[in-house]
């Protein structure tokens, strides 16, 4: 089989230098170009990283991006105009910048995912039918931890899970996404989805989702150990997106959860 041209996208960062370490040693793919949104002078494996541009990305066939998400939507534009795909791992989108990713998907197949690791996106599926089965009589709300460098909350994957519970629900999540806690030793349920944060030491990620009827309590959770685990989703994303067609795919299509 050809390896697949890969370009790895925010390649300083930690997801990236984890997404190189991995893809080196996985024989699916050839690494081709190393992005960052500012001027890196030394190289990485031979190859020195550039700017997002027509010429870093023109030799891939793949781009994995873990980034923010004004660089992510840099990175769309010009996948749109040399027909890349592209993976997403970045996190905190708007509702206004995931439908700007959903019209780059009418020209390129991308892959998005607030979480590549299977564990996460089995426990989205679970917090689906929990919420579906439980009903209107439970009440909800998503607790997650990750290391102290981390910017955004609630994170990609926490907020996964809250479309997880609206989905349940027959709901669009915007219209019952609640309140947004950092660091709080408890929270609140409340008539909309709310959310709590903590932010501390090293944590890869904690997520656990709750359900409450006042008389019982139903907990689904997931606790990541090592990073490499959501590298080597993001690569057998990548190469399942290979081959696919222009579109808005999820870990959820790759799995084939029904």
């Amino acid at each position: 089989m050809k390896k697949i041209s890969l370009t790895i996208s925010g390649c300083m960062g930690r997801m990236g230098q984890q997404l190189i370490k991995s893809a080196d040693k996985n024989k699916n793919f050839k690494l081709v170009s190393f992005t960052e949104n500012r001027k890196i002078s030394r190289k990485i494996l031979g190859i020195k990283p550039e700017i997002n541009s027509i010429s870093a990305f023109k030799k891939t066939n793949v781009i994995i991006d873990f980034t923010t998400p004004k660089c992510t939507l840099e990175i769309l534009k010009i996948a749109v105009k040399l027909k890349k795909k592209v993976v997403i791992g970045t996190t905190g989108f708007t509702k206004k910048e995931d439908n700007l990713i959903k019209k780059f998907s009418k020209k390129i197949a991308i892959l998005k995912a607030g979480n590549m690791s299977l564990g996460v996106n089995l426990l989205m599926y679970l917090t689906e039918i929990t919420s579906r089965s439980l009903g209107k009589s439970f009440l909800s709300k998503v607790y997650e931890v990750h290391h102290k460098h981390k910017r955004d909350y609630p994170s990609g994957t926490a907020l996964m899970l809250g479309k997880g519970i609206a989905k349940g629900k027959n709901k669009e999540f915007y219209s019952i996404l609640g309140k947004k806690f950092l660091n709080k030793k408890t929270f609140p349920y409340g008539n909309k989805i709310n959310f709590n944060s903590i932010r501390k030491g090293e944590v890869i990620g904690e997520h656990e989702v709750i359900f409450s009827s006042g008389k019982e309590v139903v907990k689904l959770s997931h606790e990541s150990f090592d990073r490499a685990l959501y590298s080597e989703g993001a690569l057998t994303a990548a190469k399942w997106l290979f081959n696919k067609k222009s579109g808005l795919y999820s870990m959820r299509d790759l799995l084939n959860f029904k």
